[in-house]
């Protein structure tokens, strides 16, 4: 039988494996053969591993034996910065093109002991940073929607495998929005889970107070089925949450939300006029179908992008000075050790990550710590702040993913600081370690092209439930 990669779901593929419709090799044949095909024009793959129909089989036998967890024998991709012993793990970057992984990341860990078959390692921006997926030593990964535009970033080859049927799921990292945005732009969905939550212990860090790993895929049951995969307490990372601990609080279920909206940030100038009424028209959907909606006052939200790149450099040169072509990555021989860091630094890491670096080395030094670093982060537990006051009163928080549906390819890369605004909605959420998830809410036409975007709910920590819920009424207008 023929299968559909671009519709199927992982619910509907395991109900199908279950019933002996088609086997895991066959299954992983159908989504590899998409994959391959499509990968010359989208880029989205780094690598597609010789090892999937091997790790097929295996799921195969599994089920054979009653043996099959929801995620046994499924298709899935994981960012280029998640380790995977005995493959290359590159983060988009020539400083770790020939890099192979020694050991398993905790949530390749648990996606293996399910069953899984991980179909290849996509393309991101380089070391993470970056909102287009253009920054990557493999090249740009583009839009499969329209192949001249960005597919987002920096998960930008999640997105676009997830989107065009070349993995039933896949894994990515968000620091700032590097789940939400390219998963908008793809017209997927995309969780950030609670800072926490989910296990960093073998991603290869960013900014090590933001980053957290999270699903694509194209259901928000789907991305629901990955998280539950993925998510739980790790000994083996510091900034994982205990199952027994007072953030962990027992939310109620309900049928009907209470959907906060911070009319004043919505109403900032910027947003592509077409993606607000998209965002009016969805809001006013769940309004009619039951939801309240009520405004709120965030007001030092606006400054979240702020802080979030004085924060987010300031981490980055402290987490990538390992990378110095004496410990770790591309090495350059030379008489002066000095000569040694500037050759394999200079040639390892690419424009964006070296002015990032830069800027974050020079708001952590002598003069500028206190002005930027330590005021970013008294202004990071005021927004943290109103956010908790906030769901005293709302069960979600709702805007718009991203300010505007993708743009053309070398649109932002001559303006960093105008890249840097697209930003704008997603990066609170990881300011204040909260949960957010994208979810396609229409689209916008550009160029004769309908183009996806997504609205985007927030909720108090591990309250994910509650996003998993406003995501299925969206799904439902």
């Amino acid at each position: 039988m023929s299968i559909d990669t671009n519709t199927l779901t992982i619910a509907q593929a395991h109900a199908d494996l279950i019933a002996k419709k088609y086997s895991a090799k066959y299954l992983t044949e159908s989504v590899l053969a998409e994959a391959k095909k499509i990968n010359p024009d989208t880029n989205a793959f780094a690598e597609i591993f010789a090892d999937a129909i091997e790790q097929a089989e295996a799921a195969d036998n599994l089920i054979a034996k009653g043996k099959a967890n929801v995620l046994t024998g499924i298709p899935l991709a994981i960012k280029d910065n998640m380790l995977f012993k005995g493959h290359i793990a590159a983060s988009g970057s020539k400083m770790l093109m020939n890099y192979v992984s020694v050991y398993d990341a905790t949530a390749v860990v648990k996606l293996k002991s399910q069953g899984a078959v991980i179909i290849g390692r996509t393309n991101m921006d380089e070391f993470a940073m970056g909102s287009t997926t253009e920054n990557c030593a493999y090249g740009p990964v583009k839009n499969p929607h329209d192949l001249s535009r960005v597919p987002g970033g920096s998960s930008g080859g999640s997105a676009a495998a997830v989107a065009s049927g070349a993995a039933l799921g896949a894994l990515g990292s968000d620091t700032g929005g590097s789940i939400r945005q390219p998963a908008a732009l793809c017209g997927v969905v995309g969780l950030k889970p609670t800072y926490g939550a989910v296990s960093r212990y073998g991603l290869m860090a960013m900014a090590s107070s933001l980053d957290q790993i999270g699903p694509f895929a194209k259901t928000v049951e789907d991305a629901k089925i990955l998280f539950r995969a993925i998510a739980g307490y790790d000994k083996m990372d510091s900034t994982s949450v205990p199952d027994v601990h007072p953030a962990r609080k027992n939310f109620p279920k309900k049928d009907k939300l209470t959907i906060g909206i911070p009319e004043s940030f919505v109403s900032l100038d910027g947003i592509d006029s077409d993606v607000r009424e998209n965002f009016r028209v969805t809001i006013l959907s769940l309004k009619n179908a039951g939801h309240t909606i009520k405004t709120i006052e965030l007001p030092s939200l606006p400054h979240a992008l702020a802080v979030y790149y004085v924060i987010q450099p300031a981490e980055t040169s402290a987490n990538l000075a390992r990378y110095d072509g004496i410990r770790y990555g591309l090495s350059h021989d030379a008489e002066k050790l000095i000569e040694v860091y500037k050759k394999s630094r200079g040639e390892g890491f690419g424009k964006e990550v070296r002015r990032r670096i830069l800027l974050g080395t020079y708001v952590l030094s002598a003069g500028y710590y206190d002005a930027y670093y330590n005021k970013a982060n008294a202004v990071r537990r005021m927004i943290t702040k109103e956010f908790e006051r906030a769901f005293d009163s709302v069960d979600v928080i709702a805007i718009p993913t991203t300010p505007s549906p993708a743009y053309k390819i070398g649109e932002m890369t001559a303006d960093p600081i105008k890249m840097y605004l697209e930003d704008i909605f997603t990066v609170p959420a990881n300011i204040a370690g909260i949960p957010g998830i994208s979810v396609p809410s229409g689209t916008v036409v550009r160029d004769g092209v309908s183009l996806p975007i997504g609205i985007q709910f927030m909720a108090a920590p591990f309250a994910e439930d509650y996003l998993f819920a406003a995501g299925r009424a969206v799904e439902a207008t």
